[in-house]
Parts: C-alpha cells; sequence; structure tokens
C-alpha cells in the first residue's frame, strides 16, 4: 500500500510532483503563482492518491497496520506542508503574525484528502475548480495582502 501511495503521490509525467514544487519553488518569485502552482499540483495529485488516502483512513479504524499507514501519510504530508510554508517564511511571504507551525497547518488541511472528498466526489466540483479553490484559500490565508475570496467560480 506505501508503494501505491508513493506512486500516486508522484503525478503525472517523468518528473515527481514533490520536485516540480521545489522547482517552481525555488524559480518563481511571485508567491501566487507559487501558490497556484501548487494548487494545480493538488488538482493532478489529488484524484490520484485522495481515493487511496480515504481508503486508509477507513480501513484504519479496524486494522493496526493501516492506522500505521495513515499516521505515516499524515506525518509525511505535514513534513511536506512545513518545508511548503518555511519557503514562504523564508521569502517574508507570510502575513504578519502568521507563524510558521500555523502556516504548516492551513496548507495541511487545504492538502487533506477529506477536502478533496467533500468537494469534488460529494459536491461534484471539477478537479480544476478544486485547484483553483484550493490555491486562492492558501492565497487568502497566508499572504500579507492575499486579497482573494477562496468561494469564487472560475
Amino acid at each position: 500500500m506505501r508503494a501505491v501511495c508513493d506512486g500516486a503521490l508522484a503525478g503525472v509525467g517523468p518528473v515527481p510532483a514533490e520536485q516540480r514544487s521545489d522547482e517552481l519553488q525555488r524559480g518563481e518569485p511571485d508567491p501566487r503563482a507559487i501558490i497556484r502552482g501548487w494548487g494545480a499540483l493538488t488538482a493532478e495529485v489529488a484524484p490520484r492518491i485522495g481515493p487511496i488516502l480515504l481508503l486508509v483512513r477507513d480501513a484504519a479504524i479496524n486494522d493496526p497496520a493501516m492506522a500505521e499507514l495513515q499516521a505515516e501519510m499524515d506525518l509525511s504530508r505535514l513534513t511536506r506542508m512545513t518545508h511548503n510554508a518555511a519557503s514562504l517564511a523564508d521569502a517574508g511571504h507570510l502575513r504578519a503574525g502568521l507563524d510558521l507551525e500555523s502556516a504548516a497547518d492551513v496548507l495541511w488541511t487545504y492538502s487533506s484528502p477529506e477536502l478533496f472528498e467533500l468537494l469534488v466526489l460529494r459536491r461534484g466540483w471539477a478537479v480544476e475548480r478544486y485547484g483553483t479553490f484550493v490555491a486562492e484559500a492558501m492565497i487568502a490565508a497566508l499572504l500579507a495582502d492575499g486579497a482573494t475570496s477562496p468561494l469564487r467560480s472560475p
């Protein structure tokens, strides 16, 4: 199951999604463009990994091995989101008063399989709309002048 998760998280194409995210962070000075890139990566990866993580979550209720995998995947996502938040913080992009832990929690929440489940699987949103929502919500929550609304329709 770990191998299936790793494959799903890589996204599509020859360069893994995580590596593309790192390249974007290194090469793009505009935090909005970075976060919108994360939204596009979310739209790419969430349909691949979300259903798997939801299955692991549900299996974790009765299966200790699945509970361990769920905890491992949650920690891995939090570690990655902390890395992304640190990138924004180091570049001076976070809004005043927002600490690294809180920024990481925002990113962790918006990258959750549960949000994908609610909006795409249950409410029927298009994946592109979901990716845009995630990006605009992150911008509004994290950036100093994140004056966009996460609720606008594309």
